[in-house]
């Protein structure tokens, strides 16, 4: 998740925050919470916003950790490691052992659902067979009473 991830653009390239909004499919107002949060900070012209390519790459790796199950407090972490020591090197060992939980704890969740599942399927099985013998219990009764 580093900041300094290949700069798409040229350094005078900037971009609005509708322009934002739209390439990556979020709201202006999530812009501005992230804004809020301290994740982004654009220059500003009156009370225009002003986002750098390195602001976009900064909300891109945001939308990242939010996808992967970060808290903002996290990628706030994550992202001021790269500006202070050890920097990058820093935020990659604690990105991997982040990484690292979150793969666990999903390989955790992972198994749950597939136990849940089972036994989902079991109790399926059994309301059913209980139904049909239900079904052919009454259908031998009017059958014996016909």
């Amino acid at each position: 998740m580093t900041s300094s991830a290949a700069v798409e653009a040229a350094p005078d390239t900037t971009y609005s925050i509708t322009q934002l909004a739209n390439e990556f499919g979020i709201t202006t107002r999530t812009i501005r919470f992230y804004e809020d949060k301290g994740l982004l900070r654009p220059k500003r012209q009156g009370l225009t916003r002003i986002y750098s390519p390195r602001e976009r790459v900064r909300l891109k790796l945001v939308l990242r950790g939010k996808r992967i199950g970060f808290s903002l407090a996290e990628i706030g972490e994550i992202m001021d490691m790269y500006d202070s020591e050890p920097g990058e090197s820093g935020q990659l060992v604690y990105m991997l052992d982040e990484l690292r939980k979150r793969r666990t704890m999903l390989q955790r969740r992972q198994r749950d659902i597939a136990l849940t599942l089972q036994e989902l399927d079991q109790i399926e099985s059994q309301c059913r067979e209980r139904l049909a013998s239900m079904r052919e219990a009454g259908a031998r009764a009017r059958s014996a009473a016909g």
